[in-house]
C-alpha cells in the first residue's frame, strides 16, 4: 500500500525569489511534514515533493496563492516509504539550468502535444524525436527511435543541437523529457535558433506513462525519477532501479548481478574511477547506514536518496 503522495511540479512566471519567499514556502512544507526539493528563481518554481495527501494540498495551495501561480499543474505518483530524505527549498539563477540567456517559455515555446496524440507524432516519417534528458537518465528508458544527445548536463544541449541542426535545418522536431520543464526551455531555445516546427509532450514521460495504456506505448524501458525510487514504469509504479552510492548512477537488475558492484562501495560503472581510498570510505559510509538503519533509525549521511528537484 502507498502511504506517500508524491507531487512533480512546475512553473514559469515572474517570482520575487528573495530570502522572505524561501523562508515562507518552508515554513508551509515544514509545517505539513513535507520532504523534497523546491528550487525558486526569479523566472518561477520547480520541483518534487512528498507527503500525505492534505500535507501535499495544503503546500500547493500556498504556492498557487502567490500572484502569478494561480495555475500551477502538478502530476502526482504514489511511494511505499518517504522517497526523500529531507526538505530543501532553494534559491537559483534558473529553475532548470540551460544557461542561455533570453531563453523565456512564457514568450516563446513549442507546440505541445497531449500524451494520446503523441505515438502519431512520433511515428511520422518526417519528425525527428528527442530526447532532452542526460545520458543516464536515457539509458534505463526512451521512446522508441529517440535520438540520445549523449549531454552530461542540460547546460551541454545548446551546443549539442547547434551541432545536430547543421545537418537537419528544416526538421521537424518533437522533444520530450520527464515532467515537462526541459522541453520548456529547450524547445523555446529551438524556435531561437530558427526551427519553426517543435512539438513537446505535454507533462512529459509522466504523463505520458499515467494516461497511455501499456499495450499502446511506444516508451521502452522505465523513466528515471529524481527521488529514492529511482524509476518508474507503466502507471507510474515503482520502477526496478536502485542508485550506486558512490556514482549515482541507476543500477539494474542485471548491474547488480556484476562483479563489479560492492553496495554502498562501487558499480559496474564506476568501480575502476574510484580510488581505493575513495571507495574505503564509501565502504564505511555503507556500515554506518546499514548500523542506523539496524536501529530503525534513518542515516542522513544516506547517498540513497536523490535529492534534487530534477526538472520534473
Amino acid at each position: 500500500m502507498s502511504h506517500y503522495l508524491v507531487a512533480a511540479l512546475y512553473h514559469f512566471a515572474p517570482l520575487n525569489a528573495d530570502a522572505d519567499t524561501q523562508s515562507r514556502i518552508k515554513a508551509v512544507c515544514v509545517e505539513n511534514g513535507i520532504c523534497g526539493t523546491l528550487l525558486l528563481a526569479s523566472e518561477g518554481i520547480n520541483g518534487t515533493i512528498a507527503g500525505t495527501p492534505e500535507g501535499i494540498a495544503n503546500v500547493l495551495a500556498f504556492i498557487r496563492s502567490i500572484p502569478g501561480f494561480a495555475t500551477l499543474e502538478h502530476k502526482e505518483s504514489h511511494a511505499s516509504e518517504q522517497p526523500f530524505l529531507r526538505l530543501k527549498v532553494r534559491l537559483k539563477k534558473e529553475i532548470v539550468t540551460m544557461g542561455i540567456p533570453g531563453v523565456d517559455p512564457n514568450a516563446l515555446v513549442g507546440t505541445y502535444v497531449e500524451p494520446q496524440d503523441w505515438n502519431d507524432l512520433i511515428s511520422a516519417d518526417d519528425v525527428v524525436t528527442i530526447d532532452t534528458r542526460n545520458d543516464y537518465e536515457i539509458r534505463i528508458g526512451q521512446f522508441k527511435g529517440a535520438i540520445n544527445p549523449e549531454t552530461v548536463t542540460f547546460r551541454e544541449f545548446p551546443d549539442w543541437f547547434r551541432k545536430f541542426k547543421q545537418g537537419r535545418p528544416n526538421a521537424r522536431i518533437a522533444m520530450y523529457c520527464t515532467g515537462g520543464i526541459r522541453c520548456e526551455k529547450s524547445t523555446s531555445f529551438v524556435k531561437q535558433e530558427g526551427i519553426d516546427e517543435v512539438y513537446h509532450l505535454k507533462g512529459g514521460i509522466l504523463k505520458y506513462l499515467e494516461d497511455v495504456p501499456e499495450d499502446e506505448s511506444l516508451w521502452e524501458g522505465e523513466c528515471f525519477v529524481f527521488d529514492r525510487r529511482v524509476a518508474v514504469k507503466h502507471g507510474l509504479e515503482e520502477g526496478s532501479y536502485t542508485l550506486c552510492h558512490a556514482c549515482r548512477e541507476p543500477l539494474g537488475p542485471e548491474d547488480l548481478k556484476s562483479e563489479h558492484f560492492i553496495p554502498g562501495t562501487c558499480c559496474p560503472y564506476c568501480h575502476d574511477k574510484r580510488s581505493p581510498e575513495d571507495q574505503a570510505r564509501y565502504a564505511e559510509r555503507e556500515k554506518q547506514e546499514q548500523l542506523a538503519a539496524d536501529r530503525g533509525q534513518q542515516h542522513l549521511g544516506s547517498a540513497g536518496g536523490n535529492q534534487n528537484a530534477g526538472e520534473t
